[in-house]
């Protein structure tokens, strides 16, 4: 057990380093600094040098220790959704909601429907196509609101509509996980089984809005008059992962949704600076380097083969032009303009842990094959590489374009 402890010491080092190496790198070519993270983690996943499995002088047991570095990297993203949510106002982004909802509704019917047809074209059986097309579907918007933290346009028209869209997104995934899991008869509870998973969802979200906002401020008020070291800080973890755990066990959503929520409600109370600047030491100086690396560590593009890779080539473009049509013409029909809908839509293109966890989700259920596996995580880190540098190029786009404006304006 000493042993183990002293490798997973050297693991976190190695991956802050070169985490934080990454990103440096990465700004220095004036991209997001999560760009470079990503990239450092395939550099070291079995992609490029499989540090846990080939570098067997310094890690023996490479499957616990992968296992002990997921659940770090789950807290991190955990940490980063608490962070995205405390950097938001709720009316704001209630406001949003009309353009959230058609752009998540729309950002996931389009891509499931061009998944499930491409899958077919390729010769795979209607259940596969069926949950291939599901990976297609699932947003990922952690790297997202990294990246739109780093630009200081998370509260944003764009921004505020952008996490709101994936709400409803991870909403929608979960149900139609929940139906086709009936349509291919291996769902015990069938349709009673779906009802139940919606009455879960709506449980979940009405308990957390009445805590959020009436138990919450009352209670962040009490311990701040507490004389406990840190105790605001403390009590805003302790919400968070309260609310993480509560999404997935109690509502049937993803973990990442209950600590933005808790983000969310915990931003309305007087103590939101202290909070926010607390969990982002915490965050970005340990954890949220470890989420972004330890997907790389996941990941093996090796072990796509043969005539697969055109397989993976048509599905990842299907994957990025689907997200930026069906997220964008919802964000249009909601009343963005061009640029903010393209916007919006780049954004919900990284398909990131969420989509990771569909694919697995499949593959352990026996519904997709190992390939098909491989092709969706092709997919997955694809997209997720390049929704920063896209997002930065179409918001870079928007600042020129608005000082010209104001030049001809003027003359």
């Amino acid at each position: 057990m000493e042993s183990l402890f002293l490798e997973f010491i050297l693991a976190v080092v190695i991956i802050i380093v070169a985490a934080k190496l990454g990103g440096y790198i990465s700004t220095r070519f004036n991209q997001p600094s999560v760009l470079g993270e990503l990239l450092a983690g395939l550099l070291l996943g079995p992609t490029v040098l499989d540090m846990l499995h080939s570098w067997t002088f310094l890690f023996h047991d490479p499957e616990l220790l992968g296992e002990l570095l997921g659940i770090m990297a789950e807290v991190g993203v955990i940490l980063l959704m608490l962070l995205a949510g405390l950097e938001l106002h709720l009316p704001d982004l209630l406001n949003a909601g009309k353009v959230s909802s058609l752009s998540g509704i729309l950002g996931v019917v389009l891509p499931l429907g061009l998944g499930y047809g491409a899958a077919i074209l390729f010769d795979a059986t209607p259940h596969e196509a069926l949950f291939l097309g599901l990976t297609l579907a699932a947003t990922s918007v952690s790297i997202s609101a990294q990246t739109l933290m780093e630009l200081n346009v998370l509260r944003s028209r764009v921004g505020l509509a952008l996490l709101g869209a994936a709400v409803f997104d991870d909403i929608l995934v979960i149900l139609v996980l929940s139906i086709a899991f009936v349509l291919v008869g291996d769902s015990a509870g069938g349709l009673s089984g779906v009802l139940l998973t919606i009455l879960n969802m709506v449980l979940y979200i009405g308990a957390a809005a009445v805590i959020g906002l009436w138990v919450l401020p009352w209670l962040a008020r009490k311990i701040d008059q507490l004389p406990i070291s840190k105790g605001t800080l403390a009590f805003v973890l302790v919400i968070a992962l309260l609310f993480a755990y509560a999404a997935e066990v109690f509502g049937g959503m993803a973990a990442i949704t209950g600590a933005f929520l808790a983000g969310l409600f915990l931003g309305r109370t007087p103590f939101r600076d202290e909070m926010e600047e607390g969990i982002s030491v915490i965050a970005y100086a340990f954890f949220v380097p470890i989420f972004f690396v330890d997907i790389g560590l996941d990941v093996n593009l090796r072990a796509i083969s043969g005539s697969a890779w055109w397989f993976a080539a048509v599905f990842t473009i299907i994957a990025i032009i689907s997200k930026i049509g069906g997220s964008g013409l919802g964000a249009k029909w909601g009343g963005f303009t061009n640029r903010e809908a393209f916007q919006l839509g780049i954004g919900m293109v990284s398909r990131g842990e969420v989509g990771l966890i569909v694919a697995a989700f499949a593959l352990t259920s026996g519904l997709i094959t190992q390939e098909h596996f491989s092709i969706a995580v092709f997919m997955v880190i694809i997209a997720t590489l390049v929704t920063p540098p896209m997002l930065r190029a179409a918001f870079a786009a928007q600042e020129k374009a608005e000082p010209s404006r104001k030049e001809s304006r003027t003359s």
